[in-house]
C-alpha cells in the first residue's frame, strides 16, 4: 500500500504539471475554465472522459489510501481470525471494489462538469454567474460538515469492515469494498465539491484535502475535526462570495 500510494502521488504530480501546460479558457465573469472539462487538441468526448477518469482514479488512490489502509488492514486481520485462507487477496478485492465505486463517482463528476462547462461556453450571460455559484457551493459544502448525516457516515466508516467480515468469500470482499466506497463517496461530497470548485488539479488543495479527509476518518469523533473542516470550508466560501459580488 505504501508503494501504491507513492506511485499514485508521483503520477498525480506529473498529471498536474501536464495540466498546467494546457492552460485554461477565459470566461465571461473573469474566471478560467479548466481544460479537463472540454475536448482539446482534436480529442473526442470519449477520449476526454477517459483522460479525466484516468487522472481521477490516480488522484483518488493518492488521496484516499492513507485513510483506507488502516480499514483494509483491519478487514484483513478480521478475515484471518475467522479462518480465511487468503486474507491478503480478500483485502485487495475490497480495495478494488472501493476504488471502482470512486471511479463511478468520478464519471458522474465529469458528466456534470462537462455539461456545466458547455453551458458556460455557449451562454456567456450564465457564465458570469460562475464565481457566485462556485462560492455558494463551497459555502454549502462547508455547512454540510455540521449535519447529523455527515456524523453518521463517519461513524459507519470504521465499523463496516468488522460487520461484513463475518462472511468469507470473494463476493463478500467486493461487497465490503463497494459498501465502504459508497459511504466514503457520500461522506466526501462536500469536501470534493469544494475542491472541484477551487481547483481540482491544484496540488496544494489536494494535499490539504487529503490531510483533512484522513484526519476526520481516523481521529476520534471527540476531536470534532469534521466541524473544524466545515468552518474552514464555509469561511472560504464566504470569502469567495464576497470577492465575486464585489
Amino acid at each position: 500500500m505504501a508503494l501504491l500510494f507513492t506511485a499514485a502521488t508521483a503520477v498525480t504530480i506529473l498529471s498536474c504539471a501536464s495540466m498546467e501546460t494546457m492552460g485554461a479558457v477565459p470566461m465571461a465573469g473573469g474566471w478560467l475554465l479548466s481544460g479537463i472539462w472540454l475536448p482539446l487538441c482534436g480529442q473526442s468526448w470519449f477520449e476526454t472522459a477517459a483522460s479525466f477518469l484516468g487522472m481521477w482514479f490516480v488522484m483518488m488512490v493518492a488521496m484516499m489510501l492513507p485513510s483506507l489502509s488502516p480499514v483494509l488492514w483491519h478487514y484483513r486481520k478480521a478475515s484471518l481470525e475467522i479462518g480465511a485462507k487468503q486474507p491478503d487477496g480478500l483485502a485487495a478485492l475490497a480495495g478494488a471494489g472501493y476504488f471502482a465505486v470512486w471511479t463511478g463517482f468520478g464519471l458522474v463528476v465529469f458528466l456534470l462538469g462537462a455539461a456545466l462547462a458547455q453551458i458556460a461556453v455557449q451562454f456567456p450571460s450564465l457564465s458570469r454567474l460562475g464565481p457566485v455559484a462556485g462560492a455558494l457551493l463551497a459555502l454549502i459544502a462547508g455547512l454540510s460538515q455540521f449535519t447529523h448525516w455527515k456524523a453518521l457516515l463517519l461513524a459507519d466508516y470504521g465499523r463496516l469492515p468488522n460487520v461484513l467480515s463475518a462472511r468469507i468469500g470473494l463476493l463478500e470482499a467486493v461487497r465490503t469494498g463497494t459498501a465502504l466506497g459508497l459511504r466514503c463517496c457520500l461522506s466526501c461530497i462536500g469536501p470534493m465539491a469544494a475542491l472541484t470548485v477551487s481547483g481540482l488539479m491544484d496540488l496544494r488543495l489536494m494535499a490539504g484535502a487529503t490531510i483533512a479527509l484522513t484526519a476526520e476518518r481516523l481521529l476520534p469523533a471527540a476531536t470534532r475535526i469534521a466541524d473544524a473542516i466545515g468552518v474552514a470550508m464555509a469561511a472560504a466560501g464566504l470569502l469567495l462570495l464576497v470577492q465575486a459580488l464585489g
